[in-house]
């Protein structure tokens, strides 16, 4: 049996539905059995690999580093989902589009709040804010979207089985595809 090359990905979000991927518990030993994760925050994997199999991407696409990471992601993964409400609909990470632009939420963060020398980030730490934060399927392809703020486990596992067996996932019902 040839083993799936998994990734997950987390972009502009709380980090809430890799807990969830957490949430699922014994069924993550079987997991393990049929899958390499090859790129994701519980390893130390500096660079996406090519060949992808089935990447989750968590998050919505925030800054320069966001956007950069979503081609490659998407250039080398064969089956992308957005993974979670923030790389869905943008979620509470795009509350800030409301503003208009990264400026005045730089502003705001650092130089109106600062308590110590106040001034704007000029470092290659700090990657640029873009000046609206994205959902995943507005720059790059997605081809399974997984809703819920975070999805449960159920919900992930519901998406990986048929995955496994070669086959499309196909969520329905209110308790798969209910948004929040």
């Amino acid at each position: 049996m040839t083993r799936i090359k998994l990734a997950t990905v987390w972009l502009g979000g709380c980090s809430g539905c890799h807990m969830s991927f957490l949430d699922l518990d014994e069924w993550l030993f079987d997991l393990a059995q049929q899958v390499d994760l090859v790129y994701s925050p519980f390893a130390d994997v500096k660079v996406y690999p090519a060949g992808v199999d089935v990447a989750l991407v968590e998050g919505a696409i925030a800054n320069q580093d966001h956007l950069d990471l979503m081609y490659q992601v998407r250039d080398r993964t064969r089956f992308l989902i957005s993974f979670g409400d923030c790389a869905v609909t943008g979620n509470v990470t795009a509350i800030r589009n409301v503003l208009g632009s990264a400026e005045p939420v730089l502003t705001r963060a650092y130089l109106e709040t600062a308590d110590v020398r106040p001034q704007l980030p000029k470092s290659d730490l700090v990657p640029p804010l873009l000046d609206a934060v994205m959902p995943v399927h507005t720059v790059v392809a997605v081809d399974c979207y997984l809703p819920g703020c975070p999805p449960s486990a159920e919900r992930i596992r519901a998406v990986l089985e048929p995955l496994l067996r070669g086959d499309r996932p196909a969520l329905s019902g209110a308790d798969l595809i209910r948004f929040g």
